[in-house]
This record gives structure tokens, sequence and C-alpha cells, in this order.
């Protein structure tokens, strides 16, 4: 179009500084890796072209689309196995999203007892506000599920692997319960990603990940997505227009490099948690060890029918109450560090009690298993042997 040729025209030095160089001369086509877009918006030629992109759902407004986010979102419902997906400014956008996009005033909706601390939040400090209930039961006992049920149920929302506790609970039960008395299932698959499981192939609604954590890998972008069948999408991809959760595109672009490396990252920390799961589990020091891919889990033939290619990256344990040897425990460790997020290429630590459940009551965290004992350990990629040795040695403090 015209306003793409050069005119000979010279203007003042201040008009000349906003319009050099806006455009580029030649074609810049494939390049090996993807631009990011940084801009606002896309300059259109005239009305004629505003409507054709209205038509094609091409790019005007970076609050509606972006090139990036539409390339990763593009990436994670193919990943996931979705016709659709949006791509959130984070994973707790994503988790608002896939609730407003399934309920409205006078719903009700089932939510499994141990999720995320600021999932449980915002079904109790703001859809609460909007009319809609919210009961929490054990989504790993059907008959507790199907107790809770009522004639207004119309979501019912889990995680794979239950943050902290690491319980698993049966997508395709829950599913075709859900699908029997018309609600719907949404689950947070951030703990397996879809290296580990897919839970739309097990007949859930709708998936959210948070790709902060092992999906971007990285520990360095926040975002999150939403996938699940196009009519779904299109319902949350109006929310988030309207809300403005979207996510930016340098964010976009980071989390789809970090999607390029998932399957080899994420292989790699489900073969290390595996491993210290092992280790942790016959350690003297360690009370207790959570890890679906112990056959001490409770749900470890759910897990082994559910996950074919590993048991996560997620390992929680429980040590003896003793603030100071846990202070000892985590400083002697070399290669483990506390951080509060999950599914970096590094070993990280966190405890639940003063993080991600820190907001819930004592005697709820208590009544779920989440003690003053309680260390969460998301594995990384490191050298089996080394990572194994280093735990070994930190536990030592616990010896006199």
């Amino acid at each position: 179009g015209s306003m793409f040729k050069e005119t000979n025209q010279k203007f003042s030095f201040e008009t000349e500084i906003l319009r050099t160089g806006a455009y580029t001369h030649d074609p810049v086509t494939n390049p090996e890796a993807m631009p990011i877009y940084m801009t606002t918006a896309f300059n259109v030629e005239d009305l004629d072209d505003l409507e054709q992109r209205y038509a094609e759902h091409g790019f005007c407004y970076n609050r509606n689309r972006n090139a990036n986010r539409t390339a990763l979102a593009e990436l994670v419902a193919q990943m996931e196995g979705g016709e659709a997906a949006i791509v959130s400014s984070s994973g707790m956008a994503a988790i608002y999203n896939s609730i407003l996009a399934s309920v409205k005033a006078g719903d009700h909706i089932i939510a499994d007892q141990t999720l995320y601390g600021e999932t449980v939040e915002i079904f109790t400090d703001i859809m609460a506000l909007y009319g809609v209930e919210t009961t929490s039961v054990d989504c790993t006992d059907m008959e507790a599920v199907k107790a809770a049920f009522r004639p207004n149920t119309k979501l019912i929302y889990a995680e794979t692997i239950a943050n902290p506790m690491m319980t698993v609970v049966d997508v395709k039960g829950l599913a075709d319960f859900a699908h029997q008395h018309g609600a719907q299932l949404v689950i947070d698959n951030t703990f397996m990603t879809a290296v580990g499981f897919k839970p739309l192939e097990y007949g859930a609604d709708a998936v959210v990940i948070s790709l902060t954590k092992f999906a971007n890998g990285h520990s360095d972008a926040v975002c999150g997505a939403l996938i699940s069948n196009q009519s779904f999408i299109d319902k949350a991809y109006k929310f988030q227009v309207l809300i403005g959760s979207q996510a930016d595109p340098f964010t976009s672009w980071l989390v789809a490099r970090g999607l390029r490396t998932v399957y080899l990252r994420v292989s790699k920390q489900m073969e290390n948690a595996q491993k210290l799961a092992e280790l942790l589990a016959v350690s003297p020091h360690v009370e207790k060890v959570y890890y679906p891919g112990l056959a001490t889990h409770g749900q470890f033939e759910l897990a082994k029918k559910q996950f074919t290619h590993g048991f996560g990256g997620m390992i929680s344990i429980i040590l003896p109450e003793n603030r100071q040897k846990m202070n000892q425990f985590m400083r002697k460790l070399n290669l483990a560090h506390y951080a509060m997020t999950l599914g970096g290429y590094r070993t990280t630590l966190s405890y639940p009690v003063l993080s991600s459940h820190y907001d819930m009551p004592e005697e709820e965290r208590q009544k779920i298993g989440i003690t003053h004992g309680m260390l969460r350990i998301s594995v990384g990629i490191e050298n089996t042997e080394d990572l194994l040795h280093d735990f070994k040695q930190a536990l030592t403090v616990y010896d006199d």
C-alpha cells in the first residue's frame, strides 16, 4: 500500500524523527526466530483495509491481538490438544478467566479441597461476592463429589496433581460425572504440562496452566493459558479483552521460546524427581514423602494409569517440626535454593505454610495435611547423581 512507499519529500526535523525508519525497506520474511512485535497498534491503510482486518481477525490493537501472543496461543492449544487457547498475563488470570467462562450468578461450583491457595481465594473472595457459591471437597473421593453436587452445579474445578499434597484426581471419572449432570470440568495442569498428561484427552472441558512454571521453565516470565474448544475460548477471549488480562508481546515471545525445550526439560525433571523421591523415602530423617510415583502414594494405581510418561517434577516432604534444623538443612544444600516459584530448570524449595498457603487458616491447613514440617521441592534438570548426593549430605544436619 501507498503508506509504505518512500516519499522524496523532506520534512522538518521534529517530523522526520517520527517517520524515518518507521517501516523496513526490504521485506523481512521468514526469520529463523520469531521477532518480538513490541507495538501497541498496527497501521491501517484505509477504512476498507480496517474492515478487512476485522473480518479475518487481523492485527489492529495489541490488547485484542498481537502476533507473539497469537503464536503462543496456537502453540499451547496444539500442545494440550485443544481447538483454541487464550494467553494471559499470569496463571491466575487464566484461572479466573476459566471460571468466568463457566458460571454466572446463582450457579454452584465444586472445587477440590487441595488447590493453589490463591485459586481458593478466587472462589471465596471474588466469586462469592457475585452470587456464586463454592463447596470444597476431596475430589479423589467420587462419593464426596457426588454428595456435594447440586442442581445448579455448573463447574467442577481440580488440579491434575494438587498443590502441595500431590494428590491425583481421576480426570476421566470427574469428567464423565460432570457431563452426565450438565456441568463442566476445568483442570489446572500446571504441575504436569502436556508432556506428562493431557486432561482434554480424558474428557476435561478446559485446561488452565500457569505457563510461568514448567512450561516456560526458566523462571523469567509470568504468564498463563486457558485451552478448550472454540466456543469456550470465544467466551473467555471476550472477557480477557474487556478485563485486559492479556500477556504482553515480550512475555509471549519468552514463553514460546521456553516451550521449545519443554519435552526435554520435563522428561528430565520427572526422571530426577522419581529418583529423588525414592532417596527421600528411605531417609530416616524424612517423615513422609508425597510423590505420585511412589507405591506408598494414595493414588499410585490411578497415577500409573493416567501418567504414562512420568509422575511430575514436584515432591512434598515432611521433615521434623524444628525450624532451626530446617534452616540449617536449607543452607547446607548447594544446588536447591528457596524460590517462590516452581518448574524452573534449577531445583527450588518452597515452604507452603509461609507461601502458597500462607493465607489459609491454620486449622484448614492442618486438616488437609499442610504442616509446619512440610517442604515442597520443584526438581530441576541437574545431573541426577549430583542432585541426590546434595540432598543426602544436607540431610546429615538431622544426624545429631
